[in-house]
């Protein structure tokens, strides 16, 4: 089994000020792990710049333009309260976005099987008009839209399990019948959104939110009684994991319980379902995640193979 890993440079380049969660160092430590010869076997690539075309299949050209408009020659400029850009952080956008793009066409073309895409900024509270949440574009949107329009993909599948909703993908997929979007998040809790109740124009939204507290026995319940078997029935033609880690025990921004064990359990059974609905098709993008020394610890535990990549422990917004 072939794992793709894309990673740009430039994305550890993006600064959204000092002390800011959503900090550099995030990617650091990710590259450094996948940097040892335990992770030797990975095809490594360069994600190329997302063009326009792909962006505005799910943003407006508007949108986009006041994006670029507002990136600083120097300093810092505000998208929102908590969404800060810099000087790279549009090239970063650009390559984050790309970096899905050339992973859909990989695995839809079986160049691999699967693919990790190791970017910044994150993507998933990303909304139609409006980026909040640390989030300029929604990279998992984007890619599933290209999905459909270059390859042929019919359904497309996107599990969440990023402590914080994905407010944004289940707006992008709001009215779409043929995408379908499942969360396991903290609720109540930013963005606000995710409610159980919501479950889109063509129920095609599955949201299992989780106290405060919840740890492992929950998480694998919500999981197995009620995403895992909906994300089965759509029948999918490819599966996406927008992968943040903030649900570890040990990120300071939220209150959920997990282990680095449940996120590694949580990829293997999206992964089956991918083997089992789309010949394994499978790609993994990180969104939040802001405990470095959880973020890290994947690459402590026994690997059999790169494949293992795809259980890495991932967290965003």
């Amino acid at each position: 089994m072939s794992t793709r890993y894309y990673f740009h440079p430039v994305c550890i380049e993006h600064e959204p000020s000092p002390q800011h969660p959503e900090s550099p160092d995030r990617l650091r430590t990710i590259s450094q792990v996948l940097s040892t010869e335990e992770f030797a076997p990975l095809e490594r690539h360069t994600p190329s710049e997302a063009e326009r075309a792909h962006i505005i299949r799910v943003h407006p050209e508007a949108y986009v333009d006041q994006v670029f408009d507002l990136i600083p020659e120097t300093g810092y400029a505000r998208i929102d309260a908590d969404t800060i850009v810099s000087p790279k952080s549009g090239e970063a956008a650009l390559r984050a976005a790309g970096a899905l793009i050339d992973a859909v066409d990989a695995v839809m073309s079986g160049a691999t099987d699967n693919a990790f895409c190791a970017i910044r900024p994150p993507g998933h509270h990303a909304e139609i008009e409006r980026g909040m949440g640390f989030c300029l574009f929604n990279n998992v949107a984007i890619g599933a839209e290209h999905a459909r329009a270059a390859h042929g993909a019919e359904r497309v599948v996107v599990m969440d399990f990023d402590v914080h909703h994905g407010n944004g993908t289940q707006a992008c997929f709001w009215n779409e019948p043929n995408l379908f979007y499942a969360s396991t998040h903290q609720w109540p809790l930013y963005p606000g959104t995710g409610d159980k109740s919501e479950t889109g124009g063509h129920g095609n939204i599955v949201n299992a939110p989780l106290w405060a507290g919840a740890g492992s026995d929950e998480f694998r319940t919500a999981m197995c009684e009620v995403v895992l078997p909906a994300m089965e029935n759509f029948g999918p033609d490819l599966v996406m994991i927008s992968a943040g880690f903030d649900a570890h025990r040990r990120d300071p921004l939220a209150q959920l319980e997990l282990e680095t064990e449940d996120f590694v359990w949580a990829t293997e059974e999206i992964r089956k379902i991918a083997e089992k609905k789309c010949d394994g098709r499978l790609i993994s993008t990180l969104e939040g995640g802001y405990d470095l020394q959880a973020l890290g610890r994947f690459g402590s535990r026994p690997h059999t193979g790169p494949d293992e990549l795809g259980r890495m422990p991932t967290r965003s917004v």
